[in-house]
This record gives C-alpha cells, structure tokens and sequence, in this order.
C-alpha cells in the first residue's frame, strides 16, 4: 500500500489473515500532507485581529462570520493555539485601555452613562468574538486552564476598565452620592444604578463587594449614625421609632429596586444597629414620651412598634422588657408602701387588680401575650406584693368583704370572676400560711354569724385554693365546714324532737 505521505491509498489487513474476518481489508480515506505557508499563521492572525477590531468598533455587517470561524479553525487545529489566544488578549486589551481613556474623559452626570453604555458594547463585542472563537474555547482553552473567551472579556474589562486608578474612585463616589442623595429625597436615575450594580455582580461577586458594597456599608453607617443623632435631637420616642421604620422599609425597598439581593442583609442589619440597638436606651427613656409614658398611657400602638423593631435586634427585646419591669415594680412599691392606701385594705388590693388587669392587656396588645413578658410581670408583682408584710391580711379581708356582702346578687359568673382576680394575688404570695390563718379566721366569723352571702362562693373558693396549694391546704378550712353542717344537723334534729316532745 502507499504511504500518506505519497497521496495513495493506505490499506491494511487484519492483525491476522486467519479466523474470522479473513480476508476483510480497512479502507482509510486519503491524507495529503497539507503544505502550510511559512507567514500562514501570522496571515490568518491579521484577518482575525482586523474582524475583532471591527467588531469592537461596531463595525461588523460586513464581515462573513463563517468564513472567520474557520480561520480560528485552523489556527487552532494547526497547533497556533497559543498565538491566536495570545494575540486576542493583546488586542481586546489594547481596545479597552483606549475606552478606558474615553470613559475618563466624561465629566459631571454623563460618566456613568458613558461607562454603561460602553459595557453594553463590550459584552455585545465579547459575545461575537466568543462565536468565531468557539472551537478555540472547546479545544485549547479548556484544556490548558486558560480563562474562556466569556470569562476573559469580564477580566479584562474589570481590571483595564473598571478598576483603572483613574475610573474606580469615581464609580464609587457617583454610585454612593446618588444613594446618599435618595436618602436625602432626591430622585435619582434608579435604572443606571441598577446597570452598573449589575455590572458590578457581573465581574464576580467578590468585585461586587469589594468594590461596591464594602464602601456602601461603611458610608451607610456613617450616614445613619449622623442621622440617629439628628432625630434623638428634634423627635419624642414614637417619632423617632416610626423613623427609623420608614427608614429600614427604604433600604429593604432599594435593594430590591437597584442593588443586589445579598446586600440588603447586611444594609439594613447597618440600619438596625445605628437607629436602634446603639440608641435602645436613649430612646427607650426619653422623659415623657419613652416606654414608662407608654406603658402609663396605655398607648398600645406605639408600644406594639416598640415590639415590632427591637424584636429585629439582638437582646432587643430582653432590653424592652427589662424596663417594663423596672417600671411595674417601682409602680407597685409606691403603690403597696403608701400609707394612705393602707387605711382601706379594700382599696388597696383593688389598686393591685386594676394594676394586673391594665399591664395584663398592654402585654395582649402590644406584645401578642409574649410569654417573657408575661412571666416578667407575674415576677415584678410577685416582688412587690411580699415587700408590705401584710399584703396575704388584706387579700383575706377583701375575699372576706366580697363573702361576706360584695357578691350579694351577683351572677354565678360574676362570682367566679371575682374569686379569680383575687386568686391571681395570691398566687403571688410567697407566705400562703399567712394568708391562711386570716382566712380562717375570717372564715369562722362568717360561718358562726351566719354573715355569707353564698355557701356556693365559699365552697367554690376553697376549691381554688385546694387546687392551687393542695389538700392539705384546706383540710382545716373544710373541717369548718363539716363542723358547721354537723351543727345544723344536730340542732335540727333537736329541734324535731322537742316539737315531737310538745305534741305528745
């Protein structure tokens, strides 16, 4: 058979002429050694490098793009590989350090314009280049660890555009000032922002933060920090907290609007920090307005803003609550220390159940019956209910008076509502066998006089009682009672058999 390189056929048997497939032949096709021009590569560079020129300069109606993807062909699979790579590197450098210069030279509104206009054209550029260069990104860029054509464009417009000493400073210093300017209530081109940030994610995440958002946060803590102080100065509490709210739904908003969505965390934890968490004290305490005039007012709105945005914040809440208890607990000290208010134990338990009842439906209100803030209270009252020694006397002299003549005529339910509220004291008390031994007495002298106005209310508070502290508790109480029936018993078996007596 002839050989390749004489242009004839080349045939070649079987490994072996015997078994199977004897005498079958293999046909290849013929293989002319392909004579190159000595200048071939460096010809077929110079159409390429004059296309990409035209291309870049958005001249390329006229170029047959067939024919240029088989010039990259050809190069590629003649083994010019590197010189076709190489020489695309140099050129689209080449261009882009010339925009760069373009670019630079806008002034004033029109340089982020310019730059984004420019972008569009080079990704358009890249993309066309990446078409006639496709065999070379499958065979030789790959293979080599090389950046593909794509991935090449963004490189070197980040690093020749993007990043020029001359154009990175002022990208940034116009993208900041614009959302500064917003903040102050400016309108501003949201769409270029929203191009450039864009851009920005399109060279890589970390150019996107490095280059934006790094700065973005930093000047976004300077700005709030500065604002924070200018509101403690001109707004009472609720003012300054519906502020601060507007304030992080807007930067929640502009994210969405023209940033990347991984900065909105980050933003509005800045917001969260400067407006709230840094200021929480002050705010919380300013005379006359803060959280103690709140929580006297009954203003349940403001106190459900106050919830709603330190719940957004680390021990935000903790801190909130805190401060109620501080204040329920010197509300309830004035209030069990008085001495006028001792004079009339009646009034003064009344001042403690009317004081449960208005915390108990702020804390429904304003804080959906959170089970911190609940136990918060229920602790606060606890505290001082036991500072005035005789708080667990006067809880019986007020279940004595209701027994006794404050229930008369009053629904069943309304008995129980009334037994309930003071059960809540109770449980408050931390020497319940005080409480006891005044009750029994108070018991006894209702019982002896015949003074109750319901054996039903009696029964259903030592009821309470046995379930509250035990059997225990109440097996004195109950033997009272037993006593007592036994007597009545007693006395009217008597009675029968003196009226039998007279009749006989």
């Amino acid at each position: 058979a002839r050989s390749a390189e004489g242009g004839g056929f080349n045939t070649a048997r079987d490994a072996t002429m015997s078994g199977p497939g004897r005498g079958k032949f293999r046909i290849e096709p013929f293989k002319h050694r392909v004579e190159l021009d000595a200048q071939y590569a460096e010809k077929t560079w110079k159409i390429l490098k004059d296309a990409i020129h035209e291309i870049n300069h958005r001249n390329a109606s006229g170029l047959s793009f067939e024919e240029l993807y088989r010039n990259a062909y050809n190069m590629v699979l003649h083994r010019h590989g590197k010189a076709l790579y190489d020489g695309l590197v140099a050129t689209v450098t080449e261009h882009l350090v010339e925009i760069a210069g373009l670019v630079d030279a806008v002034q004033g509104d029109h340089f982020l314009q310019e730059l984004e206009r420019r972008w569009q054209d080079h990704t358009k550029s890249m993309q066309m280049i990446r078409d006639i260069l496709m065999y070379m990104d499958r065979i030789y860029v790959h293979p080599h660890g090389l950046k593909s054509v794509h991935d090449l464009g963004l490189a070197l417009w980040r690093d020749h555009v993007m990043r020029a000493a001359s154009i990175k400073p002022r990208v940034r210093a116009a993208v900041l000032g614009a959302i500064n300017r917003e903040r102050g209530g400016e309108q501003i081109n949201q769409s270029l922002v929203r191009a450039v940030s864009s851009m920005l994610m399109d060279l890589g995440e970390d150019v996107y933060v490095l280059d934006f958002e790094e700065p973005f946060i930093a000047t976004t803590v300077e700005f709030y920090r500065a604002e924070a102080q200018s509101y403690l100065a001109s707004s009472d509490c609720h003012d300054y907290l519906r502020r601060s709210e507007q304030r992080l739904d807007e930067e929640a908003a502009r994210v969405k609007e023209y940033l990347n969505v991984r900065s909105e965390a980050r933003v509005v934890a800045c917001v969260e920090e400067e407006l709230l968490s840094r200021q929480m004290r002050a705010v919380l305490g300013m005379p006359g307005s803060g959280l103690v005039a709140m929580l006297q007012d009954d203003k349940h709105d403001n106190l459900a803003l106050v919830y709603a945005l330190f719940k957004r914040v680390r021990d935000g809440l903790g801190a909130v609550k805190e401060m109620m208890a501080e204040h329920v607990k010197a509300e309830g000290k004035g209030l069990v220390m008085d001495p006028e208010k001792e004079k009339d134990p009646l009034e003064y338990i009344e001042g403690l159940l009317r004081m449960k009842s208005k915390y108990d439906a702020s804390i429904k209100a304003a804080f959906g019956n959170d089970r911190n803030f609940v136990n918060a209270l229920h602790h606060s009252f606890e505290y001082f209910v036991n500072i005035n020694t005789r708080s667990a006397e006067y809880i019986s002299l007020y279940v004595d008076d209701k027994l006794r003549r404050g229930l008369k005529g009053a629904s069943e339910d309304e008995v129980e509502q009334v037994l309930d509220r003071v059960m809540i004291l109770f449980r408050f008390l931390q020497e319940k066998d005080v409480f006891e031994k005044y009750y029994k007495q108070h018991l006894a002298k209702r019982l002896l006089g015949g003074r109750t106005t319901s054996d039903d209310a009696e029964r259903s508070f030592i009821v309470k009682l046995k379930t509250e502290c035990g059997y225990q508790f109440t097996s004195k109480i109950e033997g009272m009672f037993n006593d007592m029936r036994t007597s009545r018993d007693t006395m009217a078996a008597f009675r029968s058999h003196l009226e039998e007596q007279l009749k006989s």
